[in-house]
């Protein structure tokens, strides 16, 4: 599935609209600042699966800081069967920028 840009994210967020929403940036990293989304860090993903099981036919945004770690998320997702999943390029960052 297509990516997400930023700004499409924050429309989406501003309007509540209902999507999976998972951050994979470490536990830290979004204690700092979070936007809203499920925390799963990246390396916690293979042992957290069965919490997204319910949401494999459905949309799954995921970010991090930059969009490296959620891209390997969404390789990861998809190669598990997740047919919906949306990296946000840029990131936190980019969304921070907004």
């Amino acid at each position: 599935m297509e990516d997400i840009t930023v700004e499409d994210l924050k429309a989406r967020l501003d309007k509540n609209e209902k999507f999976v929403f998972i951050d994979v940036r470490e536990e830290w990293e979004y204690e700092d600042e979070n936007i809203g989304a499920k925390n799963i860090p990246l390396g916690d993903l293979p042992s957290r699966l069965d919490e997204l099981e319910q949401y494999k036919d459905q949309e799954i945004v995921v970010h991090c800081r930059s969009g490296a770690r959620s891209s390997n998320a969404k390789k990861f997702l998809e190669s598990k069967g997740f047919t919906k999943v949306r990296n946000v390029p840029g990131g936190i960052m980019a969304y921070n920028n907004l």
